[in-house]
């Protein structure tokens, strides 16, 4: 879905009905959209360079540099042929060895990609395209490759295949739309000036003097930037998930029955709507919403229902007393949920979850911690309850979440059945995968390793009367930039 600005986006008029040239902010740091792991500066890099796909708000993956591609019957070798026609900023056309650098250097360290492409076990150009082999099956591997890619060799501010390419001039710097560009569609402006600012209050400053249009903002991120005066908010889903985790290996969440309790105790939509100021989209299952994958019939089934709550505590075994707390034997039942303070938003969500549990007969003692000491106890396995959020990768794949040894499974979950069946859905594709899928959501429901509670979303401001028909998505705020119309 398109999003909704706030105020409503202003009446379309064109480029040369605009009162205010349109600007954009700049730091002096790398513009290299591999490398460079400037916020500011990345967030321009769908203006200059594009990837083989692009996502979409639905998190789909849509051709670009890809033309097609080709599936070994594993599943382990992929073979993305290129669009031909293709050229750089510079002139000189797009080959598949500039494809598999740009690749191979989003795997290095320094890479702001570093990370995602674990599951590629080699990357190499045979015959004009560019084949990835893959450790284990993974159907959603296209929506990995949103990857910029550049001109292997270049420098700092490498050619890219995209609509603008960067100038500098005695006048400054500014991205200058390409007459070449191969998909040939018309842009909204022949320049963007950029405005080089200094640090985060130079950014607030510039904006709210209107010496720039446009900022991408988490405003419910830690150490939020405020930004004042006049302007539209247009949001966008992002693969940020808020959850909440379980010590599945001792104490009471060991057992799975009341982890099925405490998934229906979550009210969800108070999290998303009034906790995150509607920044966010409540969730049942680990995937966002709009994925094609989101079993809207099972999300349901995991809604925040009191009656349902009390029902399978008593299922688990316990019993609720004339003091109103829950029982096991002689024992209320009492948990500890930690949360870390640094995220003012995430601490409101653990003291109204807490204070929610405490209404329900649950005694919770809210352990609030600094980071360090939160990352400590999550290692160490000292919690029942915790409250976490994670940058997931676009195929939303939770192995970290679930396997054994895994970088988020602080409660030591283990199950080889859910394993099982999170490879079946990963490697499965068609029609074949909504059936995997639905398997893997009805396992976790039963399991419950973790509760999703929602996803974040991010926010493009802009000045208002500036622009309208945004689309912004995750990794590109400029996304459907042809749609654009600038005006007063």
């Amino acid at each position: 879905p398109s999003p909704t600005p706030t105020p409503s986006a202003p009446p379309e008029t064109s480029a040369a009905e605009a009162a205010v040239p349109f600007t954009l902010p700049r730091t002096a740091g790398s513009l290299h959209p591999i490398l460079s792991t400037d916020k500011v500066n990345t967030a321009l890099a769908g203006l200059m360079w594009e990837g083989l796909f692009a996502l979409d708000q639905t998190f789909t993956p849509q051709p670009r540099l890809c033309q097609h591609y080709s599936v070994s019957e594993d599943g382990l070798t992929w073979t993305f042929s290129l669009r031909s026609g293709v050229a750089f900023s510079d002139g000189s056309p797009l080959t598949a060895a500039d494809v598999t650098a740009s690749l191979e250097l989003s795997r290095s360290p320094q890479s702001r990609f570093a990370g995602r492409l674990n599951g590629v076990s080699g990357i190499s150009a045979q015959d004009g395209a560019v084949v990835l082999t893959l450790s284990a099956p993974n159907a959603a591997l296209p929506a990995l490759l949103d990857i910029p890619i550049v001109k292997a060799g270049s420098d700092e501010v490498p050619p890219g295949t995209g609509p603008y390419r960067f100038t500098e001039t005695d006048a400054g710097a500014a991205l200058t739309a390409r007459a070449d560009w191969w998909q040939h569609l018309s842009l909204p402006a022949e320049t963007i000036p950029l405005v080089t600012i200094q640090a985060a209050d130079d950014l607030i400053s510039a904006f709210d003097t209107e010496a720039i249009s446009l900022v991408t903002a988490d405003l419910t991120g830690t150490n939020a930037l405020g930004f004042a005066g006049d302007h539209a908010v247009w949001d966008y889903p992002t693969t940020t998930m808020v959850f909440t985790g379980y010590n599945c290996q001792s104490g009471p969440c060991a057992n799975a029955a009341l982890r099925r309790a405490l998934d229906r105790a979550w009210d969800r939509t108070t999290v998303a709507v009034a906790l995150y100021s509607r920044h966010a989209q409540a969730a049942t299952l680990p995937l966002h919403p709009v994925c094609a994958d989101y079993d809207q019939t099972l999300a349901q089934r995991r809604d925040y229902s009191p009656q349902v709550f009390a029902q399978l505590l008593e299922e688990a075994g316990y019993v609720r007393k004339e003091d109103g707390l829950w029982y096991q034997g002689r024992r209320p039942l009492s948990l500890t949920l930690v949360v870390n303070t640094d995220n003012t938003f995430r601490l409101s969500a653990a003291e109204y979850l807490a204070g929610e549990l405490l209404r329900s007969g649950v005694q919770v003692e809210l352990q609030k911690l600094s980071w360090s000491e939160y990352q400590q106890r999550l290692t160490t396995g000292d919690f029942d309850l915790y409250l976490g959020a994670v940058s997931m990768t676009a195929d939303f794949d939770p192995t970290p979440l679930l396997a054994p040894g895994g970088s988020l499974n602080f409660g030591g979950y283990q199950s080889a059945g859910t394993l099982a069946l999170l490879s079946a859905w990963r490697s499965a594709a068609g029609a074949a995968r909504k059936t995997a899928a639905q398997a893997l959501w009805t396992d976790l429901e039963n399991q419950v390793p973790f509760s999703t509670l929602c996803f974040k979303n991010q926010s493009v401001l802009t000045q208002w009367g500036t622009v309208s028909g945004l689309a912004p998505t995750q990794q590109d705020p400029f996304y459907g930039i042809e749609h654009w119309r600038f005006g007063s």
